[in-house]
């Protein structure tokens, strides 16, 4: 059994839904139920497939995991995108987020290669 706090994944997925969360509290109240909750949702998705992955009895149950993670960082980045368009976002705030989300896409996209090897 791993512990999922060892992953610098799952920190780095865990600091990136905290940030969401902090971001979103300025966006349009009549988007609490819209797109604010979408977002925060897909993004605590991300370290909470990791957590759960890391606490199953295989590495093939780990991988299933990642790729629901990895659908869910995907899902963030296109809200990422659609936030800024509609200018919930700064350039400088999307930049930000959108490289931190690349990031962490390639970091589980490794992981899983890692897994598969």
């Amino acid at each position: 059994m791993k512990d999922f706090r060892d992953l610098k994944i799952w920190n780095s997925s865990h600091n990136l839904a905290l940030e969401i969360y902090n971001l979103t509290k300025s966006f349009p109240s009549e988007e609490k139920f819209g797109i604010t909750s979408q977002i925060r949702r897909a993004a605590l998705s991300i370290p909470t497939n990791i957590a759960e992955g890391c606490g199953r009895g295989s590495d093939s149950d780990f991988s299933r995991f990642l790729q629901i993670a990895f659908g869910s960082a995907s899902e963030v980045e296109y809200l990422l995108l659609f936030s800024f368009e509609l200018k919930f976002l700064n350039e400088t705030e999307y930049l930000k987020f959108a490289g931190e989300i690349v990031e962490i896409k390639k970091s589980i996209s490794a992981l899983i290669k890692k897994l598969h090897s």
